[in-house]
């Protein structure tokens, strides 16, 4: 969809995840978005908590500063706006993206099923202008964060097993490189 649709949102992405554990155990990380920047490094650069929020998890707020493989990164703020519960909750996204995104889990099993439906709009300057021609690109950059995102998630979750031990666990993939773009006359994050 284009920047004159109706719905102004740009980018529609249905990530499904399995992973050994319940969904109790999924909603205690995926929930805890303070610790996103420890546990899936590749993708979140920071968080910073806004606002505690109420105790179902709704209302808490963060600063994000996320990337992918591509050489930008993004700043926004993600918001709860339902109730964090082992059957999933959602979020909203203000700033260089805007849009929505729901958790689903559902249990199968040893494995728990981990649906993230995520339908967000690019707001950042250099997103916008290029979304026409780099649309593939941006998409793939999508596929790799959440790929990154359900091995890390499954590091976690093994590193959280009673009796684990963490040295035997590998640590998440590291971000990509961050670069900063140098055009004429000025600099600016990528």
């Amino acid at each position: 969809m284009g920047s004159n649709s109706k719905s102004s949102i740009d980018y529609e992405f249905l990530t499904v995840w399995r992973v050994t554990g319940t969904p109790h155990e999924v909603m205690d990380i995926l929930g805890d978005a303070g610790t996103l920047a420890r546990w899936w490094p590749s993708v979140y650069l920071t968080v910073v908590p806004l606002d505690p929020g109420n105790p179902d998890g709704s209302g808490k707020a963060l600063f994000l500063h996320t990337k992918g493989w591509l050489p930008y990164t993004l700043k926004w703020r993600l918001t709860v706006t339902e109730p964090i519960t082992e059957q999933g909750f959602a979020i909203s996204a203000h700033g260089d993206l805007n849009g929505t995104g729901r958790w689903t889990f559902e249990q199968d099993g040893p494995e728990t099923v981990v649906t993230y439906e995520w339908r967000v709009s690019a707001s950042k300057p250099l997103l916008r202008r290029l979304s026409w021609l780099l649309r593939p690109a941006f998409s793939a950059n999508h596929r790799w964060a959440m790929a990154r995102g359900q091995e890390a998630l499954a590091l976690e979750l093994r590193r959280r097993r009673p009796g684990a031990d963490p040295s035997n666990i590998p640590l998440p993939a590291p971000p990509t490189f961050v670069t900063r773009y140098r055009f004429p006359g000025r600099t600016t994050d990528a």
